[in-house]
């Protein structure tokens, strides 16, 4: 009985995750009650949003080796795929922490996860562009090549104001308190990198100044 019973529960469980992925493109398009229903209705999942975090990934990667060369060149030589999986996994978890840190001090609503949640939805639409663009790019000339860097741009302006319309339904935030919050997360995040290079920094140096007394040592005692 538990054996029958296992692939239905796995198909509910592939369903609901198609269900709420196919919901972020409602999110992109009505903004304000996708993200309140997002979290507050649980329209959304965690499973999805950590797949269109994948998918960001893949695609920024995918961008960046098989745009036409006109449009993005790279030096292939020094091409590594964790550096460009950390450019964008850290800024997230980054902005994730410290909007929550400061949001709890600003009568924010939001919970870590729905603030995560909520955030990768908002990138859905730089997936999709850039996805196309990619494509694209091998059918248009250099001079056509304004119709690129419009299109790219457009992804990122329309995926940050999607973040901004989501802090605003997350939190329960006014414009200009969204905005205030997500500015001086920014600010925290620079806080955050600076704080965690400094005690990178000290721990480096206590390393090799006890590495040196060391040998130090067992130069005295040989």
């Amino acid at each position: 009985m538990n054996g029958a019973n296992q692939p239905i529960k796995d198909k509910s469980k592939w369903a609901l995750l198609g269900s709420t992925l196919k919901y972020a493109l409602y999110v992109i398009t009505h903004p304000f009650d996708g993200f309140w229903d997002l979290t507050h209705e649980k329209r959304g999942s965690l499973a999805a949003a950590n797949v269109i975090v994948a998918v960001l990934v893949l695609v920024e990667v995918l961008r960046l080796t098989l745009t036409n060369f006109q449009f993005v060149s790279i030096n292939m030589e020094y091409f590594n795929v964790i550096t460009v999986a950390l450019r964008i996994l850290l800024p997230l978890f980054l902005w994730t922490v410290a909007n929550w840190s400061l949001t709890t001090l600003m009568d924010g609503k939001g919970r870590i996860l729905e603030i995560y949640m909520a955030t990768a939805y908002a990138f859905t639409p730089y997936i999709i562009i850039n996805a196309a663009m990619t494509v694209l790019s091998h059918f248009i000339t250099e001079q056509e090549g304004a119709v690129y860097y419009v299109l790219t741009s457009f992804a990122l302006v329309w995926s940050v104001l999607l973040v901004l319309a989501a802090m605003m339904m997350v939190h329960s935030y006014s414009a200009t308190k969204a905005i205030l919050s997500s500015l001086l997360s920014i600010i925290a995040m620079g806080v955050m990198v600076f704080i965690f290079l400094m005690f990178f920094s000290l721990i480096s140096d206590a390393i090799a100044y006890f590495i040196s007394l060391y040998k130090e040592i067992v130069f005295r005692l040989t």
